[in-house]
Formats: structure tokens, sequence, C-alpha cells
């Protein structure tokens, strides 16, 4: 059943469900570019506080040595060589923690586009107690790529670590002369080339396995046809609703516009395609004012109501079409055609006993 539904999601994710997406938590994210940040950061900690940490290293240790020539090992001695450590452990770890720790924020930052909250992720999922979706979860696609993954990284710093040390292996002999601190420096130099050295694979490997996630993760957001169809209702209105909407109003608009017939004083008609039904008053409007028209059976409709209101029709082809065309209702008659519906207004207040327009 979960495959067939797969199968039918043949669109694309739209930009409504990422955003709705991302404002759960989750993103396109790899943990590899997280990896390799923080392993830049570590290969910079490491240049910078790596000779001062182990100069601070090597003088609390021979601090230690001579303390313990001298001092009563009681507890409250213990409690403050202690205490004297873990304050020297801190200076040492401090800073690069603190570097790493920025490194790790700013590989979310570069990946998810921002700083971004969600307390989504927090909510429980009671799903997630399932075992049998546990087992499938452990045993998908994704559980098997990260495995894999996890098994090149450790082939690949396991290859560079050999060869590495391989490399320096005719140095080796040559520390049994070296004083403590001499030992370290070589060994933390050793360490930050294997550092490197990864961290250039790494940076392929981030790029490929994000490359991987952005596909991965609009692969699961894919949409049957369904689901955008929904979507945009809710984003747009049903269509059947608003058509619906559409009708009504035009419905109310066509009973406004057949109840001015009657106070019309002329309608002008093609004779059976077009109706327009013309009124001035000139103590209210400039010029003469289309208050309904219509086509077919609109027209229709209102000849018939013009017959039992006793409004006058005149047949008039030409004005007619071009009136209906170029004139909406409740609009005044433009200049260009004053003159031809003067002449049909004279004729009609003339039949009416009016005496001017």
């Amino acid at each position: 059943m979960a495959e067939e539904n797969k199968d039918q999601k043949t669109e694309e994710a739209s930009s409504k469900r990422i955003t709705d997406t991302e404002e759960k938590g989750n993103f396109a994210q790899s943990r590899e570019i997280s990896s390799s940040f923080v392993l830049l950061a570590s290969i910079i900690a490491f240049s910078i506080v790596g000779r001062h940490a182990t100069e601070t290293v090597i003088k609390t240790w021979y601090s230690n040595l001579a303390e313990m020539g001298t001092i009563n090992l009681n507890i409250h001695e213990l409690f403050r060589l202690m205490n004297w450590n873990m304050q020297n452990l801190f200076f040492i770890i401090g800073p690069i923690l603190i570097i790493i720790m920025v490194a790790g924020v700013l590989a979310n930052v570069v990946q998810t586009g921002g700083l971004q909250f969600s307390l989504h992720p927090l909510k429980p999922k009671w799903s997630k107690l399932n075992p049998l979706k546990g087992f499938g979860r452990i045993f998908s696609k994704t559980s098997l790529v990260e495995l894999f993954k996890s098994l090149f990284k450790i082939s690949i710093v396991s290859v560079i670590a050999y060869q590495t040390i391989n490399s320096h292996w005719d140095e080796i002999p040559l520390l049994m002369g070296y004083g403590v601190g001499q030992v370290l420096f070589f060994m933390g130099e050793v360490m930050v080339e294997i550092m490197i050295k990864v961290l250039l694979v790494m940076i392929f490997l981030a790029a490929l396995d994000f490359s991987f996630q952005k596909y991965t993760y609009l692969e699961n957001l894919r949409m049957t046809k369904q689901e955008v169809k929904d979507e945009r209702k809710d984003l747009e209105g049903n269509p059947q609703i608003k058509q619906r909407i559409r009708s009504v109003q035009m419905e109310m608009m066509r009973r406004r516009m057949m109840a001015a017939v009657p106070e019309a004083d002329v309608v002008v008609t093609n004779p059976t395609h077009f109706s327009i039904a013309i009124k001035y008053d000139t103590k209210i409007d400039a010029a003469p004012v289309v208050v309904a028209k219509g086509q077919n059976e609109i027209a229709l409709r209102i000849r018939e109501i013009a017959k039992e209101s006793n409004v006058p029709l005149v047949e008039d082809k030409p004005l007619a079409r071009t009136l209906y065309k170029t004139v909406d209702v409740g609009q005044l008659i433009p200049a260009s055609l004053y003159k031809a519906v003067a002449e049909i207004l004279a004729y009609v207040f003339k039949l009416k006993g009016k005496t001017s327009l």
C-alpha cells in the first residue's frame, strides 16, 4: 500500500509544502557537512592554541610531580590539587571546544539558510515506539546509506592514518632521545597532518552526501495530484464555491439591472440580440446613463420588461452594438455617441410630451 502511494506521488513538492516542512524543523541536511566544519574548526583550533595547550599540559604535569613529594595527600590537599588541574584543563580545552561549537552552529546555518528554531521536533511521537516501524527504519535505504558512509569514513581515516604514520616511521626511533614536550609536539604535527588529509576527503564526501540528502528530501515531499488540488483549494478557495459566489453576484446584479429598466427613458435594440436601456435625468446626470444592457436571453427579458412598463423600444442596430461593447452599466454615454443617443431621446421625449433633453 505504501509502495502504491509512493508511485502516485508524481508531482514535485510545492513551495508551500517545503515551507511548512521547514517550519517543523525538517531540512535537507548532511552530517558530512557538519563533520567537515567541525574537523576544519579542530584543525584551526589546534593550530592556534595547540602549542600553548601542550606547554600548559607539560607544566601541569611537572608541577604535579613536584608537589607529590612535598605535600601530605589528605582529603583537603587532594581536592585542592584536583581543582587546580581542572582549571588548567578548562583553559586548555575551553577555547578548542568554543571554536568547535561555533563551527557546528555555522554548519547548520549554511545548510538551513539561517538560524531556525522549531519546537515541533520536541513533541512526542508515539509512532516511534512502534517496534515494526523501528525495524523498518533500521533496515531502510537511508540507514543502509548511513552505514555505508560510516564504514567508508572509517576505512578512509584508517588508510590515511596508516600512510601518514608510515611516512614518518623513520622519525619515530629518534623520539627516544627527545623530551616529553618534543614528543608531544611531534605527535600533534602528525595528528594535524592526518586531519588535513581527512578533511580534503570529507569535503568531497560532503558535497556528494548533500546532493543525495537534497534529492531524498525532495523525493519524500513529492505530492499526489489530489494533494496538489487540495492545496490549491486551500490557497485559492474551492473553485466550486467561488463559481457559486460569482453566480450569486451575477444574479443579484441582473436583478438590480432589471429593476432599473422600468425607470429608463428608452431601450435601444438590435432588435433581437442586444438591448440597452438608457435613462437621462437632466437634474442629476451630465449625460445619458446606461441602466441596463444584455445579450440574447437577457436582451429579450429587458424588452419584455420595457413593454410591460411602457418604455419605448427603438431599433438601431449599429448604436445597440456599439453601446453594448463600449459602455458598462452605470456609465455615462461617451461624447462620441452623444449625437446618435440625443436624436433617439429627442424622438422619445417628443412622444412623451417632454420639451427638452
